[in-house]
């Protein structure tokens, strides 16, 4: 005999276990440990949906002309009622956060919730916003910034030692990683859609690409379609890739503890890339140049934590992910098709703005106790398992 357990069935057990929770606390309470993990695996959940939805979005916005209600806007929005929902868990009822965790996490999604209405103002009164760059955009990055951050401190704190502990850390420090990167993209698709273009096959459709020119106030040609796939500096790429991406990763490494994390965390990252890419390509969608040379960066930073002292390991490090950086950009261009390249003295400019940034990551990593060798004989203000 089968028993067949119904969703309403199960959606009520679900809401007796949860409503004892549900009690007004201030942020650092002793959370359960049932409760503890609910909390952030429905965390996992809503940036997977995000992570998802997002990268349909920019895929579909070399395409496609903007709709609030594409399907790729739809998928994200289910990750941000989720991560919405968690969020007002955490605020009313102090579980699973301590104080910094549960701010982090509140203005994260508040600004995000406040970008959302400027940024359809935005492209009602400016029409097609041909840029990831444009501040409406930047709000939208922050506010997920801040709260993958708040989750990830959260986490950090109250999590126990162990397997679990570290992947999970792992995996939003992947998260982060994408959320950082997510600009980015902008370029890597750009230089697949003047390629199309080159070839004779755009990728775009004929209203987008009408769209855009008349928005530009010139016919469809070539320098529209360079305009429009590639709207920003060539050096911001490099720049970026080497001061923004490399901090995620020297954070992820200090975090963990653990041997070689900066180059899992990059090499999931990838993998992802790697992975939709295809996917993309075989249902009729632009695809996109991926990040490989991170891996490289990566693998420095890791070799650079061999390094004892914090500011030697910081200028080390530094130089080291700088030049690897640089020549991996040039190997991937050469093998395969990258954003334009840049002379080595531009890429410098992101290795010294990364130098200011490990550098103060360093001092903030231990000023807050966020290392992960100094975790084991912490015990968590957030959980007691």
């Amino acid at each position: 005999m089968k028993f067949v357990v119904s969703p309403k069935r199960s959606a009520t057990q679900a809401i007796r276990w949860a409503l004892p929770y549900w009690t007004r606390g201030k942020a650092g309470r002793q959370t359960p440990e049932d409760l503890f993990r609910v909390l952030y695996f429905g965390w996992l959940v809503a940036f997977s949906f995000k992570v998802l939805g997002a990268s349909w979005d920019v895929s579909w916005h070399f395409k496609w002309l903007r709709d609030d209600l594409a399907p790729p806007h739809l998928l994200n929005s289910v990750g941000t009622a989720i991560a919405l929902t968690l969020t007002i868990v955490h605020l009313y009822t102090g579980y699973g956060v301590d104080r910094t965790s549960q701010r982090l996490i509140g203005w994260g999604t508040a600004v995000f919730l406040i970008a959302v209405p400027l940024d359809l103002i935005n492209h009602r009164v400016n029409g097609l916003d041909i840029t990831s760059w444009s501040p409406s955009h930047m709000m939208l990055y922050i506010g997920t910034l801040l709260m993958v951050s708040g989750v990830t401190r959260g986490w950090f704190m109250g999590a126990p030692p162990g397997r679990t502990r570290t992947v999970v850390l792992g995996a939003l420090c992947v998260f982060l990683l994408e959320n950082v990167w997510f600009p980015a993209q902008h370029q890597e698709y750009g230089v697949f859609g003047i390629a199309a273009w080159d070839r004779g096959r755009p990728e775009a459709e004929p209203i987008l690409l009408q769209f855009a020119a008349d928005q530009m106030g010139r016919a469809i040609d070539r320098p529209m379609v360079v305009r429009f796939s590639l709207p920003v500096p060539d050096e911001l790429y490099p720049v970026y890739g080497v001061a923004a991406a490399m901090i995620v990763l020297v954070v992820a490494r200090a975090m963990t503890g653990r041997i070689l994390t900066a180059t899992a965390v990059a090499a999931s990252y990838v993998a992802y890339r790697a992975l939709i890419w295809p996917l993309l390509a075989v249902t009729g969608f632009p695809r996109s140049a991926v990040p490989v040379f991170m891996i490289a960066g990566a693998l420095m930073i890791d070799l650079a934590f061999l390094i004892r002292n914090p500011v030697v390991r910081a200028l080390a490090g530094s130089v080291a992910v700088t030049v690897v950086v640089d020549q991996a950009l040039r190997l991937q261009s050469a093998a395969y098709l990258t954003p334009p390249l840049v002379p080595t003295t531009v890429v410098a400019a992101g290795g010294a703005l990364l130098a200011l940034l490990w550098l103060g990551a360093e001092w903030a990593l231990t000023r807050f106790g966020l290392r992960g060798q100094d975790m084991e004989a912490v015990v968590s203000a957030t959980a007691n398992p």
